[in-house]
């Protein structure tokens, strides 16, 4: 198990700091974590757990039953292509193979460079949009024509070439 650097274990020390004392923490800790870090580290949950006076099952509990939490650190770019009926019809799974393609990130998974993950949703609730494409909080429906979402991909490319490294 990784062991969290300074600045991560500073971030989840605050996050419980503020949340401590307060009414139903800890999925409000959860969230702030993984808003604050991407991901929620057990050594998170350990912090949760002792701030909020519960196990570390209860809390990873918690993390396992709600698909927005993760324990996986996630890419720079997060793209989620919905798999619900309506936008399977409509030809998601081409999008989830071209999305593959373009990225290098496996089906819920995360691209070797860290830069995408792609995930495979259940239904959003945009049935009338489908097929529905989120790209960093972003959605797009109607997302039939691999063209927008290729360029779109192609345009986080192009960005990321030209930051400097360690940006």
């Amino acid at each position: 198990m990784e062991k969290l650097n300074a600045e991560s274990i500073r971030i989840v020390d605050e996050i419980v700091a503020k949340h401590t004392g307060r009414q139903g923490p800890v999925k409000l800790m959860l969230h702030d974590v993984q808003h604050d870090l991407g991901y929620i580290p057990f050594e998170a949950m350990e912090k949760i757990a002792i701030a909020a006076n519960t196990s570390v099952a209860e809390v990873y509990g918690v993390v396992t039953f709600y698909a927005q939490f993760t324990i996986e650190p996630k890419g720079k770019h997060i793209i989620n292509v919905c798999m619900g009926t309506a936008c399977y019809v409509k030809g998601a799974q081409n999008l989830v193979n071209d999305v593959i393609s373009m990225t290098g990130a496996t089906v819920n998974g995360t691209s070797e460079d860290g830069l995408f993950s792609l995930d495979a949703t259940r239904c959003l609730g945009a049935c009338g949009l489908a097929p529905v494409v989120i790209i960093d909080g972003k959605v797009y429906g109607n997302a039939d024509s691999s063209k927008i979402i290729s360029e779109i991909i192609q345009s986080i490319l192009d960005s990321e070439k030209k930051q400097p490294l360690g940006a």
